[in-house]
């Protein structure tokens, strides 16, 4: 089981609505589990590498070579280690710290998540060596996951690694979306958005991707760029930020304004070079996987979004207005009903705050709406199982949570105007748990409603 605390997650509220959601998120995430999908993408048979389509003469390949980063790299890395072994010349990964965990053939470093730390540096500098020193003739695995961008820093310029921190900082806190924030940090960067290719060159890359960006398109520092100095001037000013980035970003970025040579790299700049995408698992393959499992127990299903973003309270509310509409009315799907939405949601912070994460201050904000309802659950949950800077994945909420928050003096509206989310579902008996999730696909949000 993925959950830990399944047993304490039933122990109350309405059981029935709470264990079919349970086993709906349950089912949905091995379903994209990156161990597995590059089990299945990647193969030796007899003196052949297959990944996907592409078909390899081990004999004719020169030197292979494993890097990358990210929340569930460890993953991708840990199949190759076991399914190229000995051919593997040299790898490094970079990985959240607390996977304390080793492999034979690549190097594993734990670095910071999401702010970037001095070991992050190094294994990316680990990365440049090995990409510098990739020739013609071999073949590089990049294994990129969510959480790359802070795990893999490499600052250019005159922008040192305090200064990334300081803008990485400030973008978590003002509710930029993660591919806003990501537009930045690329143009800080002397390997994303498509550097650390020209670095590998000539090279062949195969990108080993698990998508976790609303775009839902191949990403990280071995995919073209599609964003530009100008959208990560525009983003800063979006969020009134342009002058509080430290002096050395602020003129970088200016710099990038007028000298296209400081552009990263765009799909007409990939011509010439050999780079392959195989995709191991997305936001719409957990999505779907979780409507096949809600029609599997019985139920109508609907997967609303896979895109879905905002602040996460007042998507919260909304979503749980949606669900009461069904409920009360049988508008647009009937109950029993599954309603699913993927995507990433995000947490404006103002002030001083308590702790939490997107995922949990959606289901308190829903909370807030489906106070009373005996047919109603609602689930969110991060799939790589560490909801914002916490180690509580997400939160489960039905009718009773609000009655139950009262019974035990919790002001659930008050915690939750402070971001305070994670104290009101640990005292509820809410918070969810996980083992290694061995994915990250976004979040995961479930609402079941009964008859």
């Amino acid at each position: 089981m993925i959950i830990k605390n399944r047993e304490e997650l039933l122990s109350h509220g309405y059981r029935k609505g709470r264990e079919v959601a349970l086993e709906i998120v349950e089912d949905a995430i091995k379903a994209v589990d990156a161990y597995d999908a590059t089990k299945k993408k990647v193969h030796v048979e007899s003196c052949r590498l297959i990944v996907g389509d592409l078909n390899y003469d081990l004999s004719k390949v020169g030197n292979i070579y494993v890097i990358g980063g990210g929340k569930a790299t460890f993953s991708i890395a840990q199949a190759l280690d076991e399914i190229l072994g000995w051919r593997i010349k040299r790898g490094v990964i970079n990985v959240k710290r607390s996977e304390k965990r080793r492999l034979k053939h690549v190097k594993v470093i734990e670095a910071g998540h999401p702010i970037p730390d001095e070991m992050g540096l190094e294994g990316a500098k680990e990365m440049i060596h090995i990409a510098k020193e990739a020739e013609e003739g071999d073949l590089v695995f990049c294994a990129i996951t969510g959480g790359a961008s802070a795990l893999m820093p490499f600052p250019t310029g005159n922008i040192n690694l305090e200064d990334k921190k300081r803008v990485t900082d400030i973008l978590l806190k003002c509710g930029a979306t993660i591919d806003e924030i990501n537009a930045v940090r690329k143009h800080m960067s002397a390997i994303k958005g498509g550097r650390l290719a020209k670095h590998i060159h000539p090279a062949e890359i195969i990108n080993l991707i698990v998508i976790d960006e609303i775009a839902g398109r191949p990403w990280g520092p071995t995919i073209p760029d599609t964003t530009t100095f100008k959208d990560a001037v525009n983003i800063l000013k979006k969020y009134n930020l342009l002058e509080k980035v430290p002096n050395p970003v602020r003129e970088h970025l200016n710099r990038g304004l007028v000298d296209p040579r400081l552009e990263t790299p765009k799909p007409k700049d990939f011509e010439g070079l050999q780079v392959h995408n195989i995709v191991l698992a997305d936001n719409g393959i957990i999505c779907e996987a979780a409507k096949k499992r809600a029609e599997e127990l019985g139920f109508n299903s609907l997967i609303l979004s896979t895109v879905l973003e905002g602040e996460s309270k007042e998507v919260g509310i909304v979503l749980a207005s949606i669900a009461k509409e069904i409920e009360e009315k049988g508008r647009f799907i009937k109950p029993p009903c599954v309603l699913i939405l993927g995507g990433e949601t995000t947490v404006t912070i103002t002030g001083q705050c308590g702790k939490g994460g997107p995922s949990q201050e959606l289901v308190l904000g829903a909370s807030l709406k489906i106070a009373g309802s005996k047919n109603m659950v609602i689930i969110s949950i991060d799939t790589d199982g560490t909801d914002g800077p916490t180690e509580i994945a997400g939160g489960i909420v039905d009718g009773y949570t609000l009655k139950r928050a009262k019974e035990k003096d919790v002001d659930v509206f008050k915690n939750l105007m402070r971001h305070n989310s994670s104290e009101v579902l640990m005292k509820l008996q809410d918070a969810i748990t996980t083992r290694p999730t061995r994915t990250n696909v976004m979040d995961l949000n479930i609402v079941v409603i009964t008859s």
